[in-house]
C-alpha cells in the first residue's frame, strides 16, 4: 500500500504561488479527501501526487522513496478525471482493459479483472457500447472500472461525481466507499462538495489559497474545527462567528452577556483568554420568543424555508445570525432571544483565529482539557 508524505512542498507558476509549504501524510489504505473552493490548490496537489505537475520546492515521498523526479507511469497509480477521459472510438470493454493490454498482462488475467469490474460496477450488458451511447453515470462507472482493474496501490480521483445529477451522486458515493472496501487502495479524492467529503472520507484535508487549514476526521472537522475558516467553510449555513470577551464567568457580546458553565469559565481562565471570537452552529442555537435567563436578544430579519426546517436570520449587536429550527412562528420584525448549549460552543484566539480547545468533563475539583 502507498503512504504519501508531503514535506514543505511548494508549487509556483512564475511569481504566483499555488501551493505553499504543504506538510501532511496520507496513510496507507485510507480515504483522504482534498476539499476546498475552486482555485484553492486541491487539484494541483492531486496532480503533483500523480506526477503530472512538477514540484517547485520541497519533497514528495511514497513508501519512503522520494518521487519528485519519478515519472507518473512508474508511480503505480490509477486516476479518474472529472471529464472521465474515455476513448470515444472504443467500447466499454476496450476502454476498461486498454491499460492492461499496454502492460501485456496474460489474456486470462485481463478477462478475470474485466469480469470482476463489470459485475462490481453494474456494467454487465454494456460491454459493447461506446461512450456516446452511455449516460453520465455509466461513463463515470466505466472510468472507475478502468482505474480499478489496474489494481494500483494508489487511486486518485479528481471531482469524479461533479457531472452527475444529485440523486445519482448519492448512489455513486456509496459505491465509491464499497470499491475502496473491496480493493483497500490508498485513495485520494478531490472535491469542492462538503457532503461528498464528509460521507466518503476517513479524513478530510481542507485547503484555502494553497495552504492546508486542517486535516482531521469528518467528525472533528465539523464538531471541533481547527480555526475560524474551517468553522465557516464546513456546514450549510456555516458557523455563526461573534467577537466576544470574558469577564468573571460571563461571556459578553456587545452590551449583552450570558453566564458560562463552570467548565468553560475554568478553561478560559486557564488559557488566560479575555478577548476572542466565539462560534455557534446554526443548528445548535436555542431560540425563544421571550426573554430567558442567559439569552441574547435580537430582531428577526428574514426566514428561509428548507422544507421540514427553516433558517431564521436575525440581527444582534450589529451581527447577522442564522439559526436552523423546526419552529414556524418567527416572523420578520419580531423580537427573538437565543442561547447556546455550552457543549456546542467554540472559542477562537483573537489573533491567530485558531481554536483554543475545549473543556472536558468535570471530575471532582479537577478539570481535564482537550486541545485541538
Amino acid at each position: 500500500m502507498k503512504e504519501i508524505v508531503f514535506e514543505n512542498v511548494c508549487k509556483k507558476y512564475g511569481k504566483n504561488t499555488i501551493i505553499e509549504n504543504l506538510n501532511f501524510t496520507v496513510h496507507s489504505g485510507e480515504r483522504l479527501i482534498l476539499l476546498g473552493a475552486s482555485g484553492c490548490g486541491k487539484s494541483t496537489t492531486l496532480r503533483m501526487i500523480a506526477g503530472l505537475e512538477d514540484i517547485t520546492s520541497g519533497n514528495l515521498y511514497m513508501n519512503g522513496q522520494r518521487v519528485n523526479d519519478i515519472v507518473s507511469g512508474k508511480r503505480n497509480l490509477s486516476m479518474v478525471f472529472q471529464n472521465y477521459a474515455l476513448y470515444p472510438h472504443m467500447t466499454v470493454t476496450e476502454n476498461i482493459i486498454y491499460g492492461l493490454k499496454i502492460q501485456k498482462l496474460p489474456q486470462a488475467e485481463i478477462h478475470a479483472r474485466l469480469t470482476a469490474a463489470l459485475g462490481k460496477l453494474e456494467l454487465d450488458g454494456l460491454e459493447n457500447r461506446k461512450p456516446k451511447d452511455l449516460s453520465g453515470g455509466q461513463r463515470q462507472r466505466v472510468a472507475l472500472a478502468r482505474a480499478v482493474v489496474k489494481r494500483s496501490e494508489l487511486l486518485l480521483l479528481d471531482e469524479p461525481l461533479s457531472n452527475l445529477d444529485a440523486q445519482l451522486r448519492v448512489h455513486a458515493r456509496k459505491e465509491l466507499v464499497k470499491i475502496h472496501q473491496a480493493y483497500k487502495q490508498t485513495f485520494v479524492y478531490v472535491t469542492h462538495d462538503q457532503v461528498e467529503a464528509m460521507t466518503i472520507g476517513d479524513r478530510v484535508a481542507i485547503l484555502d489559497k494553497g495552504r492546508l487549514q486542517v486535516i482531521d476526521t469528518p467528525n472533528n472537522v465539523y464538531n471541533r474545527p481547527a480555526n475560524i475558516f474551517t468553522a465557516k467553510f464546513i456546514g450549510s449555513p456555516g458557523m455563526n462567528i461573534f467577537k466576544g470577551s470574558y469577564s468573571d464567568h460571563f461571556l459578553q457580546l456587545g452590551k449583552q452577556s450570558i453566564k458560562l458553565s463552570e467548565a468553560w469559565s475554568a478553561y478560559i481562565g486557564e488559557k488566560n483568554c479575555r478577548e476572542f471570537y466565539f462560534g455557534i452552529r446554526p443548528e445548535h442555537i436555542l431560540l425563544y420568543r421571550e426573554k430567558h435567563r442567559d439569552t441574547f436578544a435580537g430582531v428577526v430579519k428574514y426566514v428561509e424555508e428548507y422544507g421540514s426546517r427553516r433558517g431564521i436570520y436575525f440581527e444582534t449587536e450589529g451581527s447577522e445570525v442564522v439559526a436552523v429550527t423546526e419552529a414556524s412562528d418567527f416572523k420578520p420584525g419580531s423580537n427573538i432571544y437565543f442561547a447556546a448549549d455550552s457543549d456546542k460552543l467554540h472559542i477562537f484566539d483573537s489573533k491567530n483565529k485558531k481554536n483554543i480547545g475545549y473543556p472536558e468533563v468535570y471530575h471532582g475539583n479537577i478539570y481535564q482539557y482537550q486541545s485541538v
